[in-house]
């Protein structure tokens, strides 16, 4: 009786726990079936909360509400088992700077770049957001975000099964393996992944939103550059216009450290290729080289000079004739772009010349858009040279004798007159050295160019910006090139006024020394005054002898004789 009172009780357990056992069975076969096909099962796509499964296109539960204009792809992330290092650095074999490989892993990485800047600006045919410029045929696209690293594979793109990836965490240690290898690489001392956010997500879909940032991984202007572009999530792809990303209030660029691309390839096409001979990495360096930024920085360095020189030299001549007063208050004007840094002339320009003053804004309405075009780079050229050129003329013009002007004014000279054929000659020397010094100043421009004029390439782009962009960009090589270029240049304009000085004071040392040579201008206007050896009994020397001989004497009968046949030739006339 006991016996059968005990059958009975367990067969009743057995029936009342029969449902329950059922649905937990019927989850976890869910819940496997989700992790086989690369389907997320959690609410966020969170790389600490996505299961370990492999990439797939299956679609995956999006973190956002609106499901119909965000779509989404498979996620996957290596979570804890990237704790358990399957593949080591030492495992990658990095060849030829931009692919990697690893034994035994039938794919490699290949045509790998970092890109660490992008752009906001609006242009006809881009993308709105923040975008960072890719490869045109990356299969591979990492972006470093604030939280978390995105790793966007296109498998198809890549001509691989999408099989190699799905459920194999394998695969995906292999290609994260390779990813950090070449990114410490391509980092160039700035943050790498390793350092940054190292644990990885996978995504296949064509947009990733975390709630707060939207990245989309195929965006293309007109002319079918392609972009990683950061919106804000909180608007919706039909809604996002240039007013609706402003009005959301955030920094976009700060959605996006850096993006790194490249192509997935087969094993086989990362081989080690025969060492170029140098010749041959010199020929195709500089066969692909842009040389767009030498000519940029050319033009606007020549026209800047123009402009400087002309204005520096009149802005010299008025100040050296006004009041003490004044003469400060105006001094202190054309000097303070010397001294203040190249960023606060930049924004001041742009306040000046943009919208929001009345110059700027009548400008516009007259057709008239200066900033962020070339006209822009060659005013903030002007502005940051002008200084050197007035401070050099100044100097030349205050040095003349002042009695050498007086007399020319006291037979009728015009100030003007003076100004050309007197002040003009005799400060020659010194207003050469400080044009060359200005030109070589307006050719090195970085600040105020960029915060005015912009980088836009074959446009703006002076060879300092190009230096910055391709450092930027990971083509050391290019912004290494560039800077030999720049100390070059530097370095001959130095020469170029050491040997110019030089010149002038061997001849001034030559006029001194009693062999003959006498200093004229217009026709024997000034000469030097020479030391006489084989004077008389008293061997006194004027006042020029004792000043070293360097000093500057009238002739005064040449003088007379220059201006009566240049009033004759007026009258003339």
């Amino acid at each position: 009786m006991a016996r059968r009172l005990l059958v009975a009780c367990w067969v009743a357990v057995c029936l009342a726990c029969a449902p329950a056992l059922a649905w937990a069975n019927g989850t976890d076969a869910t819940n496997a079936s989700g992790a086989a096909s690369g389907v997320s099962t959690t609410s966020s796509p969170d790389a600490a909360s996505v299961p370990s499964s492999g990439l797939s296109d299956a679609p995956a539960t999006s973190s956002s509400a609106d499901e119909a204009t965000v779509p989404v792809g498979g996620s996957t992330s290596l979570g804890s088992t990237y704790e358990g290092w399957r593949y080591t650095p030492a495992d990658v074999e990095i060849v030829s700077g931009d692919a990697a490989r690893i034994e035994g892993v039938s794919f490699g990485v290949g045509a790998f770049e970092r890109v660490a800047k992008g752009t906001q600006r609006a242009g006809e045919g881009m993308p709105l957001g923040y975008r960072v410029p890719i490869q045109r045929d990356a299969s591979l696209v990492v972006v470093a975000t604030p939280n978390r690293t995105l790793v966007h594979v296109d498998a198809r793109a890549a001509g691989m099964d999408e099989a190699q990836f799905a459920g194999n965490v394998d695969g995906q240690m292999a290609l994260w393996s390779l990813v950090l290898a070449l990114d410490e690489r391509a980092s160039a001392g700035m943050p790498s992944l390793e350092q940054a956010a190292p644990v990885p997500l996978f995504w296949t879909g064509d947009t990733f939103d975390d709630g707060t940032y939207r990245y989309r991984f195929n965006d293309q202007d007109d002319q079918g550059n392609r972009y990683v572009t950061v919106t804000p999530a909180s608007v919706p792809e039909g809604e996002l216009t240039q007013e609706a990303v402003e009005a959301s209030g955030l920094d976009l660029s700060a959605g996006v450290q850096w993006v790194d691309s490249g192509r997935i390839v087969d094993t086989a096409q990362v081989a080690n290729p025969p060492a170029p001979s140098v010749l041959d990495r010199l020929g195709a360096f500089f066969s692909g080289l842009d040389y767009r930024p030498l000519w940029v920085s050319l033009k606007t360095g020549l026209c800047a000079l123009a402009f400087s020189g002309v204005l520096g030299l009149l802005a010299a001549w008025r100040v050296m004739g006004t009041t003490s007063r004044l003469k400060g208050l105006l001094d202190s004007v054309f000097t303070i772009p010397m001294v203040l840094p190249p960023t606060v002339c930049g924004f001041l320009l742009l306040v000046l010349f943009g919208q929001s003053s009345a110059v700027g804004r009548w400008l516009i309405d007259h057709g008239i858009e200066i900033v962020f075009s070339w006209p822009a780079a060659v005013i903030a050229a002007v502005v940051v040279s002008f200084p050197l050129v007035y401070r050099t003329a100044l100097g030349a013009f205050e040095a003349l004798d002042a009695r050498m002007l007086d007399a020319a004014r006291t037979l009728g000279w015009s100030e003007w007159r003076i100004f050309r054929f007197i002040m003009l000659p005799l400060a020659w020397p010194s207003i050469a050295a400080g044009a060359v010094l200005a030109f070589a100043r307006a050719m090195g421009e970085f600040g105020c160019t960029l915060f005015f004029a912009g980088n836009y390439a074959g446009v703006t782009q002076t060879i300092p910006i190009a230096i910055y962009f391709e450092w930027m960009g990971g083509n050391t090589d290019v912004a290494l090139f560039w800077v030999v270029v720049v100390i070059l240049f530097s370095l001959a304009v130095v020469v170029g006024i050491n040997v110019y000085t030089a010149r002038q004071q061997r001849y001034r040392r030559g006029s001194a020394s009693g062999t003959g040579s006498v200093a004229h201008a217009r026709g024997g206007l000034l000469r030097r005054g020479a030391a006489r050896k084989g004077r008389g009994a008293s061997g006194s020397r004027d006042e020029i002898d004792a000043a070293g001989g360097d000093a500057i004497r009238i002739d005064q009968d040449k003088l007379r004789a220059l201006l009566a046949s240049s009033d004759r030739q007026a009258r003339k006339g």
